[in-house]
């Protein structure tokens, strides 16, 4: 794939978003504006005084206030009382209900169809976003369920993890497992990951080590560096793995000069080359805060918001020295630092002060000449390719807590990217965050020691802008309303005179529900561009292979039998690998690895030493290619030997279904661990072989 043109068609296709989304705009005035003034020609209408007055009819209830009334009914002569209704027909002369009252209202509209509930929302554990997100609920006119009650709601918000609620339906904005996936060493591992795979494809995440397990290995790397070239003097910079906001990181020059090296085993962390160039304005250094939304996991959807925050440092940079590594104000861009200088500058303008929206920061960069589509593509190329490194294990923490076939939630969550800027507008990704702060106000000191909390527009025009559209494309009930008004816009075109019909206002109603708000500002950016990206996709392959070998449903490491049983089924055992040599290798990589980790809860092999062992395989088997094809083939390979064996399998059992052969050959533990397909591999037809007999040479 030419990596140019990739970059050009995601810079042409949201170039192409933003005028359709200009258009759609535009569009939703228009609409608004017609219904204002046909609403207002009605009024008009209804004000022409009569001749005979009808008596003026009683206030409706509140919970009709926000409809239109309907026409008042002609007066009934006085002189003749209406009869009374029929012997067993109440009075709307409907047959009566035995053991109920009739009621006129029966949830229906005056067209007969059912009108539609207003979304319920359970924001009770929503905790710091929830300012925003009873902003977003308002304006979207929906329901906000401020307690929590029993009943199950449509979306349940979440502030910290999916597991502040115990769900069983609905949607939740937490996915299980992205706090775990986010932290700083296990993000840095699934990147390295992909650096093997994909080197130049990931070189926007810094070169890391995890300390203490790298410790040795960090040091003889930059010692080595050294002497090759003298002139090199690098900076590093320490991160703590559950470190936030900025706690514990520090600068260092010299890899000996690691501050408490003897309770990293109580609190590991992550050594990175530090950018000394970044990009500057106003001779401050800054970086951007992107949210990014995770729509769904299988299929992956990403959308990323149009508009960001961009938090500035409070003291002008220069470049790492020993005078000035402990200046935290000069090369930290984390708020909840700098809020706390004498310099930060709070600001209601999106333009100034220490902090701003991001497009604002384009703007400016756009009025000195920079290519502002060429930031934009890579940034998304940079957001696309971070998420393709984290879904692999997010699916193994998934089918943990919501296996196939038992009830539970879907869920979707808004990932804050933390990106820098270099001096050559390369942008460079610094971390994810699972909870990205979502408050729309700031504290403000007013007195040595007093605090008073102050609204910030920047945040609120930001992060409500997030939630409410992230709630828009969740929106459960969208598709019933785009059905109901499909349903209402096939009588009208039978009506020859619309104009005159009740479907008519319904049917604008339910066309016309979001017709008040802005264009949705978060952008879809796959499956959009997939074609371009698919191919970096291995590791995702590799853990539909994982999980389909686990067995047992809910945990997430695979066991010896497992192991054994994918060595088998994928025709991987040969002359040069014994199965003693696969038990071995179970054994030396699983042991490792349960030694690096901190989880204890389960005994077995992890998905990344499963990938680790895999690469090994691939590596043996295919010799002579470059890594990621050596992957490549290897995965291949075992995806066509299963197909072939759920083809085997589902002819066993037509056969034994019709009175044919009983089943096929194997031992029942074995069957139960590779009686399930891969993952989004569905069972091959019985033509299936003929397809994959074209490659069969290539791959054996």
């Amino acid at each position: 794939m030419q990596r140019g043109s990739s970059e050009k068609e995601l810079a042409a296709g949201w170039e192409a978003e933003e005028a359709a989304a200009a258009k759609a705009q535009a569009a939703a005035k228009q609409v608004r504006a017609d219904a204002g003034a046909a609403g207002e020609s009605e009024r008009k209408a209804g004000e022409e005084p009569s001749k005979d007055p009808a008596p003026v009819q009683p206030r409706a209830a509140d919970e009709g206030d926000a409809r239109s009334l309907p026409r008042p009914p002609p007066a009934l002569p006085l002189s003749e009382p209406k009869p009374a209704p029929a012997h067993g027909l109440c009075r709307h002369g409907k047959p009566r209900c035995k053991g109920r009252s009739c009621k006129r209202s029966s949830g229906r509209g005056p067209d007969g169809h059912r009108s539609q509930r207003p979304v319920t929302v359970d924001s009770s554990k929503a905790r710091t976003s929830l300012d925003a997100l009873k902003i977003s609920i308002r304006q979207l006119k929906w329901k906000e369920i401020p307690f929590g009650r029993r009943l199950p709601c449509d979306i349940y918000w979440h502030g910290v993890s999916f597991h502040d609620n115990d769900i069983f339906s609905g949607q939740v904005n937490k996915f299980p497992g992205m706090t775990e996936m986010v932290r700083k060493i296990t993000l840095s591992r699934a990147v390295r990951i992909m650096q093997n795979l994909f080197p130049e494809e990931y070189n926007f995440y810094p070169r890391s080590w995890i300390l203490p397990d790298e410790f040795q290995l960090f040091v003889a790397q930059v010692q080595m560096v050294k002497d090759g070239d003298p002139s090199w003097k690098p900076t590093f910079i320490v991160k703590p793995d559950g470190g936030c906001q900025g706690d514990g990181i520090y600068l260092i020059k010299d890899p000996n000069d690691i501050r408490l090296a003897g309770t990293l085993q109580s609190r590991p962390a992550v050594v990175q080359e530090y950018i000394c160039k970044p990009l500057l304005i106003d001779k401050l250094k800054f970086d951007i805060r992107l949210y990014v939304l995770l729509k769904s996991l299988d299929p992956l959807e990403i959308y990323i918001a149009k508009d960001g925050l961009s938090r500035f440092c409070t003291e002008p940079y220069q470049e790492p020295s020993p005078k000035n590594l402990h200046h935290i104000f000069m090369h930290l861009t984390n708020y909840s630092l700098n809020i706390h200088s004498g310099n930060f500058v709070h600001s209601d303008s999106t333009s100034t002060g220490s902090k701003r929206t991001f497009s604002s920061i384009l703007c400016r960069l756009s009025s000195k000449g920079v290519d502002i589509k060429k930031v934009w593509s890579d940034i998304i190329s940079l957001v696309i390719k971070t998420v393709i490194a984290l879904t692999p294990e997010l699916k193994v923490f998934y089918q943990s807590d919501i296996p196939a076939g038992r009830p539970g939630p879907t869920c979707f969550q808004i990932l804050g990217f933390d990106i820098l800027l270099m001096k050559n507008l390369k942008p460079v990704l610094l971390e994810v965050n699972a909870n990205p702060s979502m408050r729309i106000e700031h504290e403000q000191e007013l007195s040595p020691g007093v605090f008073e909390n102050v609204p910030s527009l920047v945040d609120e025009e930001v992060k409500v802008a997030v939630i409410r559209d992230t709630l828009r494309l969740m929106d459960p009930l969208k598709k019933k309303r785009e059905k109901q008004s499909q349903q209402l816009e096939k009588p009208l075109a039978a009506k020859e005179d619309p104009s005159d019909s009740e479907l008519a206002s319904a049917a604008d109603v339910n066309t016309n529900a979001e017709a008040h708000l802005p264009s949705i500002c978060l952008k879809q950016v796959f499956p959009k561009y997939a074609k371009q990206f698919n191919y970096l996709r291995l590791v995702d392959r590799m853990a539909n292979l994982f999980i389909r070998f686990l067995g047992i449903k809910g945990t997430m490491k695979l066991g010896p039998t497992g192991f054994r049983t994918f060595i088998r089924n994928c025709k991987l055992s040969s002359s040069s690998l014994s199965m003693a040599a696969v038990d071995i290798l179970y054994i030396d990589i699983t042991r490792r690895w349960n030694s690096m980790t901190l989880d204890q809860r389960d005994s077995g092999m992890c998905l990344q030493a499963f990938v680790e062992a895999f690469f090994y395989l691939a590596q043996k088997k295919f010799k002579m290619l470059p890594l990621h094809e050596q992957v490549a083939s290897l995965i291949d390979l075992c995806e066509y030997h299963l197909s072939l064996l759920d083809e085997k399998r589902l002819v066993c059992g037509h056969g034994g279904a019709s009175g044919g052969r009983p089943a096929c050959s194997g031992t029942p533990q074995e069957a139960a661990l590779s009686a399930q397909p891969a993952e989004g591999n569905p069972l091959p037809c019985v033509d299936s072989a003929h397809k994959l007999s074209h490659s069969r040479h290539a791959l054996s």
